[in-house]
């Protein structure tokens, strides 16, 4: 499928894939998005203490990025698990510029190492950060009781509506630790039923900018 890198409206740059008419951030601001989904309403309910966090759609590893940027605000030590089954190519993750949307220059480096990284091996990237990425389906995953936050950031259900069912859903419930958190930027009513099917107890809370609503999920 044809792929093109658009600019956002906060400036920062994403991944387009024409065919579908799908992005891989918002075309909001793909920045923006993920401080308010993942970090503002995922991550920040953690401080001051050690947590594993498993991500749908590794991607463009704005999220992780992000997350390894917030992790001393928070003083969090953090397991980071990113499963991806279709691995985005280093030609366009160069044409990315997130180090510079968030002034990060001095992790540059770092930014690059989570991508060359090998897949299946878990790294180091930096103090009180390790990565493991995964190439595989999601489907796949078959973790229990592992993780307490889970960061739900696949493709939209318009596009591939067998990432967003109660198949999957039941998945993250059974890998995420008793009162665990799954945070997505979708908030379609036949997601929320979905999670709520399977346990989860469902709040909506303000979207990002572009959205009106999200979702945020804790295990029972």
């Amino acid at each position: 499928m044809k792929r093109k890198i658009i600019t956002t409206a906060d400036g920062s740059k994403t991944i387009q894939i024409e065919d579908w008419d799908e992005q891989y951030h918002s075309k909001h601001g793909a920045v923006q998005e993920a401080y308010h989904v993942f970090i503002k309403n995922g991550l920040r309910l953690f401080q001051d203490t050690s947590i594993k966090i498993l991500e749908i759609g590794f991607g463009t590893g704005l999220n992780a990025l992000v997350t390894f940027l917030e992790r001393e605000n928070l003083n969090l030590s953090i397991d980071y698990v990113g499963v991806e089954a279709f691995p985005v190519k280093m030609g366009e993750i160069t044409a990315l510029n997130y180090i510079e949307n968030l002034n990060a220059h001095e992790h540059q480096e770092l930014f690059e190492k989570m991508h060359s990284s090998s897949w299946e091996t878990k790294v180091k990237i930096a103090q009180n950060f390790q990565l493991l990425k995964q190439l595989k389906d999601f489907k796949s995953i078959n973790d229990i009781n592992l993780f307490d936050l889970v960061y739900y950031d696949a493709f939209g259900a318009r596009v591939q509506p067998d990432l967003w069912t109660e198949e999957l859903f039941l998945k993250m419930y059974r890998a995420l630790k008793r009162e665990g958190v799954l945070v997505t930027y979708s908030a379609k009513g036949s997601v929320r039923r979905a999670l709520e099917a399977v346990g989860f107890s469902v709040e909506r809370l303000p979207g990002p900018p572009g959205k009106r609503e999200m979702l945020r999920a804790i295990k029972n």
